[in-house]
């Protein structure tokens, strides 16, 4: 099994390097690697034969099914969890089994997992080939390149990003005009940067045209396969696929979207994602929120210069309502690391009333237990600064961030 990619690659720029799109999704869809090589294999794609199985008599059926080739079973998540069954074809439907049940409900705990690992719901049982070459390929959306970029690399199933930095020129990049798609010239000369030779040159190239139209298919801003890999028999086969969406895209893309496992998601960050709020857990004990992500760097930045250290990153975004402003203090004050709270805001877009009614209604609501700083600036500010003050509420204004931040550090001091 290859290597996962990384959501928000950048490569530098230069010969060979391609800039990935930084893009501020409302939420991350995360797709279970047999989903994803589902929906390649839909798209005709080449795939190992696999099935999947939420149970050791189901892993046995599915064995059977596979019988004469050798098979591994694995987390369907978690690459590194692979059992591979090397015994001669008859009795593998038995082992599979018997690995099945080693896996299913027990927690499995790696660098991809929360720190008290992820429940195994379900297995994979899939073919096992041999792999006699592996290449990189992927498509991204490029910002110089206004469009979609196809990437690959003769150097596959490795840390992708390790070889874009030590060898350069082993990165091959093709510009696709969206309009025109990819052309066979483009597919050609692709497979044959990845080292593909003679009928497997074609077979690649077709593979590679094949994969743009899933990448189109599915609102896709990242398709990657690592490793697209060469069979002994002469097959090209994906054998590892992570792909990343556009989440604007949602609804056109439900099918896609239904399948959205948060198993492995911070359980905060998943429930923000459900009133449209991007939050993001750190390990301190000021909570930040703000609305919009460079604000929200900054907040974090300050409370740091100042002594302090954020709790989170929760960014309200545009177009606040006040219910979401409720539902963002609710999670903050769930986190028990939370020790004072930093509120700051500039209204652009954003109505700084509607967010100190929110306050205000939050503070009263949940019997707020810590201290509160809120600094607002922009749209509406004095009726917002009204709103507060006459509150009768423990809020303490700030004049600005700096402001702000001294005076969240100090309230945790003074306690």
């Amino acid at each position: 099994m290859g290597r996962r990619g990384h959501r928000g690659v950048v490569w530098g720029k230069g010969a060979g390097y391609v800039e990935l799109v930084g893009v501020s999704p409302r939420r991350w869809l995360n797709l279970q690697e047999y989903q994803s090589k589902k929906l390649i294999q839909d798209c005709g794609v080449s795939v190992q034969r696999f099935f999947v199985a939420d149970s050791p008599a189901e892993a046995l059926e599915a064995a059977k099914r596979l019988t004469h080739v050798p098979v591994f079973c694995s987390s369907p998540s978690h690459p590194m969890c692979v059992c591979l069954c090397s015994v001669p074809a008859h009795p593998i439907p038995a082992v599979v089994r018997d690995l099945a049940s080693k896996m299913l409900g027990f927690h499995l705990t790696t660098k991809q997992t929360p720190k008290e690992g992820v429940k195994v719901k379900t297995v994979m049982v899939a073919e096992a080939l041999d792999i006699s070459r592996e290449t990189y390929f992927a498509i991204l959306l490029d910002r110089s390149c206004n469009g979609p970029v196809l990437v690959g690399s003769p150097q596959g199933g490795v840390d992708i990003e390790e070889v874009a930095a030590k060898t350069p020129e082993l990165i091959f990049k093709e510009p696709i005009d969206i309009f025109e798609g990819v052309r066979d010239d483009q597919a050609q000369r692709m497979a044959a940067n990845l080292g593909f030779k003679g009928p497997l040159q074609k077979q690649a190239a077709e593979q590679i045209k094949k994969l743009y139209d899933l990448f189109l298919k599915v609102d896709a801003t990242q398709v990657e396969v690592n490793p697209l890999g060469e069979t002994p028999e002469g097959r090209v086969v994906c054998f590892d696929a992570k792909i990343n969406f556009d989440d604007n895209a949602e609804f056109r893309q439900k099918a896609v979207f239904a399948m959205d496992d948060t198993a492995e998601s911070d359980p905060t960050e998943t429930e923000a994602a459900k009133h449209d709020l991007k939050y993001i857990g750190l390990d301190g004990n000021i909570a930040c929120f703000v609305n919009g992500a460079g604000l929200a760097m900054a907040t974090c930045d300050i409370i740091d210069l100042h002594g302090g250290k954020p709790a989170n990153f929760l960014d309200l975004g545009g177009g606040v309502k006040e219910n979401q402003v409720y539902a963002a203090f609710k999670l903050l004050t769930t986190d028990p690391k939370v020790e004072a709270i930093l509120v700051n805001i500039f209204g652009g877009i954003v109505n700084c009333a509607i967010i100190a009614n929110g306050i205000t209604k939050a503070c009263r609501e949940l019997e707020l237990k810590v201290p509160l700083v809120v600094r607002l600036e922009g749209t509406n500010v004095q009726e917002a600064k009204r709103i507060l003050s006459e509150s009768g509420l423990p809020i303490t204004s700030a004049n600005d961030l700096d402001d702000a931040a001294k005076k969240a550090v100090a309230a945790i001091t003074k306690k």
